[in-house]
Parts: C-alpha cells; sequence; structure tokens
C-alpha cells in the first residue's frame, strides 16, 4: 500500500505562495521555505520535484485566485462594462488589505526572471496572456452587446487594460501610495466607463 501525504497540499502552496510573493523566487532560499512550510527539503523535493517547480504551483495558484476574483466580479455587475470597471476598483481598495506584496505577483516574477530561465518566464506569460483574453472576451461581449463602438478593438482594449493594471500594482509597492492607487484604480475604472456610447 502506497504512503499518503502528510501534508495539507493546499496549505503548503497556500504558505510557499505568501512567502514567493514577498521576497520573489531568486531571494526565497531553501531554509525559507523550510520554515515557512515547515518541511524538511527532502519532502519538499519528494512533494514538488524542485524549488521551481513548488514556485510554478506557487505562481499558478495565484493567477487562479485572481482569475476567480475577476470572474465572480464579472458575473455579480450588470454588464461587462460595469465588471472591468468594478474589478479595476477592487484592485484599488486591495491595497489597503493586509498582503505579502502590494505588488502583483506575476509582476514581480516577470521582472525578476532573466531570460536565461524559459520556462519559468514563459509559464508567467501564459498567465499574462490568460488574463488579458479574459479581458478581450468582455470587451467583445461589450462590443457586440452595443454597449461600445461597434469598431472598438477588444485586444487592444485588452492589452491597454492590462498595461493600466500592471503599472498600478507596481506603483502600489510605494510606502506612500496606498492613498494615490486608490484614485489612479477610480481613473482607469472611469476610463474604462467612459467607453460606454
Amino acid at each position: 500500500m502506497g504512503r499518503t501525504a502528510s501534508y495539507d497540499r493546499d496549505a503548503v502552496l497556500h504558505a510557499a505562495m505568501e512567502l514567493f510573493w514577498a521576497r520573489g523566487y531568486h531571494a526565497t532560499s531553501l531554509k525559507d521555505l523550510e520554515g515557512a512550510l515547515d518541511m524538511r527539503p527532502g519532502s519538499i523535493y519528494s512533494a514538488f520535484g524542485s524549488k521551481e517547480a513548488l514556485f510554478r504551483a506557487a505562481l499558478d495558484r495565484y493567477a487562479r485566485a485572481g482569475r476567480a476574483a475577476l470572474d465572480e466580479t464579472m458575473a455579480r455587475e450588470g454588464s461587462p462594462i460595469a465588471g472591468l470597471a468594478a474589478h479595476v476598483r477592487m484592485l484599488g481598495h486591495a491595497a489597503r488589505k493586509p498582503a505579502p506584496s502590494r505588488a502583483c505577483m506575476l509582476v514581480k516574477t516577470l521582472l525578476e526572471t532573466p531570460r536565461d530561465a524559459p520556462e519559468l518566464r514563459q509559464a508567467v506569460e501564459d498567465m499574462m496572456r490568460e488574463t488579458e483574453t479574459a479581458f478581450a472576451e468582455a470587451f467583445r461581449a461589450a462590443r457586440d452587446k452595443g454597449e461600445i463602438a461597434p469598431d472598438a478593438d477588444p485586444e487592444h482594449l485588452a492589452a491597454r487594460l492590462q498595461a493600466s493594471i500592471f503599472g498600478l500594482r507596481a506603483y502600489a509597492q510605494r510606502t506612500d501610495a496606498v492613498d494615490r492607487v486608490e484614485r489612479i484604480a477610480e481613473d482607469i475604472a472611469r476610463d474604462i466607463e467612459s467607453l460606454r456610447r
């Protein structure tokens, strides 16, 4: 009979995600992981295969949580444009909540990942593309419903929105930025709402 894992995988991934999100991949040592996860190195490698594989699993958890929050907001609001604007406002308010970092974990990872780690870089870019695709689908739905102009370009609007959000989340890392982040998020949300016909 096979041995069952003696750890809670979800709890371990959550702890790993918070540590990597706070410190970044390269600044997080195996010793740091041992302490945060309450696991010995052999157990970490047995469960995940490598530090990079653990990081990718934690990053995937972060990306899935972000996408679930977006989906929930889009479903709750009355229209695609209202949903996107509400999502941006939620990100602006998030700067006041306790978190390992106010910057987006995906942005931090992209900026710190060298080109000589192509698989990790590709994984991060794929996660970013998935979010941008979700934005494009929302803008396309808004166009199809006549909420925005018929000649609006959903892909361009999605790329612009993602760039704005990433800039916002990077700016939020500043110690004096909390109040400004909410105001800037409100500006971005109003820019989205101004697309309505």
